[in-house]
């Protein structure tokens, strides 16, 4: 199984800049809602930065909040665990959503904590596959390292820009995800992935 070997700080660097408002910009791009928000988010955490180092908890609230609302986690959940998904009953695909998306948003905290101003170049955006779905292209670049290329796919729900999947150094969050959860599917179906969610997120992964 591959798993994606970025530097927390700089991954976390283009994640966090992926929470659209909930107005429209200008052009209505994707682009200017990821490249606005990005500034948002960073001085939000600029000005409350001695705040959250007083009390590191903090930060679940500010992603949960601000970040969150603004990803499509039923989709993500959907895609990463692929075809059993129809062998999930309405009760087991809530719990999935909830266990998935706790265990993202925690990710994404504890990485924010570490953001260390990794620059953000934002390349055109190009549609995506999909009719109503756009990719992001950016590339991070941290002092001495090589610029790592990260795309968003969004797409559009209840007229707003939702992120669906991250594709970073061209390996899918969601595929490497599916991998993940195949495995524990494999074993024991629904119930041990959602024991392996409740599990992860019960020891603060």
């Amino acid at each position: 199984m591959r798993r994606l070997t970025l530097s927390i700080p700089a991954i976390l660097a283009a994640f966090i800049s992926l929470v659209p408002l909930t107005s429209a910009y200008a052009d209505g791009s994707a682009t200017a809602l990821v490249e606005r928000t990005a500034d948002r988010m960073l001085r939000t955490l600029e000005t409350r930065r001695a705040e959250i180092d007083a009390d590191p908890r903090l930060i679940y609230d500010l992603v949960g909040r601000i970040l969150a609302p603004h990803f499509d986690f039923e989709l993500i959940t959907q895609a990463a665990v692929g075809r059993d998904w129809s062998k999930a009953t309405p009760a087991q695909r809530d719990d999935l959503v909830t266990g998935f998306r706790e265990v993202l948003v925690r990710t994404y905290a504890k990485s924010l904590l570490k953001y260390s101003g990794e620059k953000i170049v934002y390349e055109k955006e190009t549609p995506g596959t999909r009719k109503g779905t756009v990719l992001v292209q950016t590339r991070v670049q941290a002092p001495g390292s090589t610029p790592i290329p990260i795309d968003y796919r969004l797409h559009r729900k209840a007229g707003s820009w939702k992120v669906y999947d991250v594709v970073i150094e061209n390996v899918s969050l969601i595929s490497n995800y599916r991998t993940q959860f195949r495995s524990v599917l494999a074993r024991g179906g629904i119930t041990a992935l959602i024991a392996e969610l409740d599990a992860k997120n019960a020891g603060g992964a």
